[in-house]
């Protein structure tokens, strides 16, 4: 099945950074990524380190360099071929969410539509 969510090289690097400085371990810790409502379009990207062990069968999970990605049975289509960047450019510094299905965004990236 096609991943829900793939990170870019910049992400995977500074979730790495993320993890060693939150003092947790790819090995005992994931990403887990979703969509829950609010926001100024409707719906919110979050993101969370939790301990592996706050996964369950409807889950579904890709690995990216150590790192493992946790997508929830409701946010995966929400999250189908998206795509997370980390960036340093002018427009600030921070995570980026690429999404292909939103038919709108919010000026600051952080929440959309469908």
């Amino acid at each position: 099945m096609e991943n829900a969510v793939k990170l870019t090289q910049s992400a995977e690097k500074k979730l790495l950074e993320t993890f060693k400085e939150e003092g947790k371990s790819t090995e005992t810790h994931h990403l887990r990524v979703g969509v829950e409502s609010g926001g100024c379009s409707g719906l919110q990207y979050y993101m969370a380190i939790n301990e592996k062990e706050d996964k369950d069968e409807t889950d579904t999970s890709v690995e990216y360099n150590n790192i493992e990605v946790v997508v929830d049975r409701k946010s995966f289509f929400y999250l189908l071929g998206c795509q997370l960047d980390f960036s340093t450019g002018l427009n600030g510094k921070g995570f980026e969410w690429s999404n292909p299905n939103a038919s709108r965004t919010c000026g600051c990236g952080e929440s959309f539509s469908l």
